[in-house]
């Protein structure tokens, strides 16, 4: 215990604080709860349903425990593209980490197929429109974290990207906006309209920063990867980008898509197309895959 009380003398010492002042407090001070510290009570609060309809609120909480999941995503994520030097250990845990969480994801789908009543859920999902799940920023983020703009443009947006494309251009043609923007009319749902007011700049300045540090650049810097990390970083993009989507469209389609009735998503996209890893063809780390796995993207399973 002297020990101890030495450290903290020293510490708030070296701080160039009186540290009895410090140690005085702690007499006063009220040891923590649970409740306090995970915040319990304003977590409770956070659900806010606009119609009576009881399944609403599991919606909201659904993708508020979805919201949390990306976060711990993009904090493994920024730990790794932060540091200078990167090891295979460190990295394969972290990644491990965030396979766990994608697959935690991919299950929790059964909540929103099975968790709520059809007939309810196609009341008050009305209430939504314009809002809508592409508007979570957090994919965003996690998709500049793991790798360079180029690869996030599809094949439609290749053609259509100038021959030294600035970030700029890069955004202007990245595969989302494809969900809100009619490339013919040039018109824009007001669900990307607001979004892009919202975030664009954000996302523009984060993508700067990240320019030749994302997780695929730290990739292609290494020597001689390991099957098990190689493997763990496969396995890792194919459940965010393929097997992920995938599960979506599935319970997307369980409630959008019945009785020979295709409805529209609330923020006006062509959610069945969109949807699609075949559309998006999006991969984090795409010189760990062949030829034939990139070109048949979605539609087998890689293993």
């Amino acid at each position: 215990m002297s020990n101890t009380i030495d450290r903290l003398m020293d510490k708030y010492q070296e701080m160039g604080e009186n540290p009895e002042t410090y140690l005085e407090g702690l007499l006063h001070a009220n040891p923590i709860t649970y409740w306090d510290y995970i915040e319990v009570d304003t977590l409770l609060s956070l659900q806010k349903p606009r119609t009576p309809f009881k399944d609403e609120i599991i919606f909201i909480m659904y993708h508020q425990v979805t919201e949390l999941f990306l976060k711990m995503i993009r904090h493994e994520l920024e730990q790794l593209v932060d540091r200078d030097e990167i090891n295979e250990h460190y990295m394969l845990t972290k990644i491990k980490r965030c396979t766990r969480y994608t697959s935690m994801l991919i299950n929790s789908f059964d909540i929103m197929k099975d968790g709520m009543d059809y007939g309810q859920y196609q009341k008050f999902r009305k209430t939504l429109t314009p809002a809508s799940g592409f508007q979570s920023v957090q994919f965003r983020y996690i998709e500049i974290l793991c790798t360079p703009l180029k690869n996030l443009i599809n094949r439609e947006g290749r053609k259509r990207l100038p021959k030294n494309p600035s970030i700029s251009d890069y955004f202007e043609h990245i595969y989302w906006k494809d969900a809100g923007h009619d490339r013919t009319s040039q018109k824009k749902t007001w669900t990307l309209q607001r979004f892009e007011e919202r975030y664009l700049d954000d996302l523009i300045a984060f993508a700067k920063k990240m320019d030749g540090r994302t997780l695929q650049d730290q990739i292609g810097e290494m020597q001689g990867i390991s099957a098990l990390l190689l493997d763990a970083l496969k396995e890792f993009d194919h459940l965010y980008n393929v097997k992920w989507p995938l599960v979506h469209l599935t319970t997307a389609s369980h409630y959008l898509e019945r009785d020979n009735e295709q409805k529209v998503a609330t923020g006006g996209s062509q959610w069945k197309k969109y949807l699609h890893p075949r559309f998006q063809q999006r991969k984090f780390f795409p010189t760990l895959w062949s030829d034939i796995e990139k070109e048949q993207w979605g539609e087998i399973k890689n293993n």
